[in-house]
């Protein structure tokens, strides 16, 4: 991986007293690079939803599924994981480069610490290339115009640009759909966009207000948003089937054990995968 900045100095940059999305994600998916913070927003969600831990796992195990499509039925070979997260188990590099061998991917994020996780620990195949960058999805050419993103994607050959659990992040202020439609302008036919976004749509019982609340004093407020919202981000895209469905429901996998959300509940997450005509 190239050095983007001086070795030591991410590290100086991480705030531990302001809890991050990358890092509640982490806490709740078991993993251990979180701090106090973190924890705390985390659990605050739990309270407001108790299957939120569940849902948080359905919701990387529709990625793992999406993926596996893109690599498989797609035949994708080159990914932009936008708002990638810290490395945890099932990562795109890893189930797109078992399939394609020398698939190349590059992750995006935000967070100066996912930065120092992926260098450590996104190792490549010896065919492939994995790239990890620190940039901002609602600067979309800081993004297309990176150097290392430049390097490792063919901008002429089909790209599948990844934007998982982000787009929640981003405030209807900042336009996270004009945002989107310059990635997807920069891609050519044949480039497929995987999506997924929190929902109230299946808790109506919970305001906006109070689901977002634990993310109040965060690096970024948490926006739901209703499938038609969801719908807008794939427009002019063609949609595969099943659509845009609740992640659970989007091609599931009977060898894939999925645990139970408690009381019946939702995921409370669309997913889906459109294609560039």
């Amino acid at each position: 991986m190239s050095e983007l900045i001086e070795p030591d100095a991410a590290p100086w940059r991480i705030n531990p007293m302001i809890p991050h999305p990358a890092r509640i994600y982490d806490y709740l998916l078991g993993g251990k690079d979180n701090f106090a913070a973190d924890r705390e927003a985390a659990e605050q969600l739990v309270a407001i939803s108790p299957g939120t831990r569940e849902g948080v796992r359905a919701h990387r195990a529709f990625l793992r599924r999406a993926v596996r499509h893109l690599v498989g039925e797609a035949r994708i070979g080159q990914f932009l994981d936008i708002g990638a997260g810290l490395p945890t188990l099932g990562n795109v590099h890893e189930i797109a480069q078992e399939a394609i061998p020398d698939a190349r991917v590059v992750y995006v994020d935000n967070d100066p610490i996912v930065l120092t996780h992926g260098r450590a620990l996104l190792t490549s195949s010896p065919t492939g290339v994995t790239e990890v960058i620190e940039a901002d999805l609602r600067r979309p050419q800081d993004i297309l115009t990176h150097p290392d993103v430049l390097s490792v994607l063919d901008f002429s050959r089909p790209i599948a640009l990844i934007m998982a659990g982000v787009l929640h992040f981003v405030a209807d202020a900042e336009d996270p759909y004009a945002s989107v439609e310059q990635f997807k302008e920069a891609v050519p036919s044949g480039s497929h966009l995987l999506l997924s976004h929190i929902t109230l749509d299946f808790a109506p019982q919970v305001s906006s207000d109070e689901f977002s609340k634990p993310y109040d004093n965060s690096a970024a407020r948490m926006v739901p948003r209703t499938r038609a919202d969801v719908l807008r981000f794939f427009d002019g895209w063609r949609l595969i089937s099943p659509g845009v469905v609740e992640v659970v429901d989007w091609r599931p996998d009977e060898d894939e054990y999925q645990e139970p959300i408690p009381g019946g509940g939702h995921a409370w997450a669309y997913g889906g995968i459109a294609v560039k005509p």
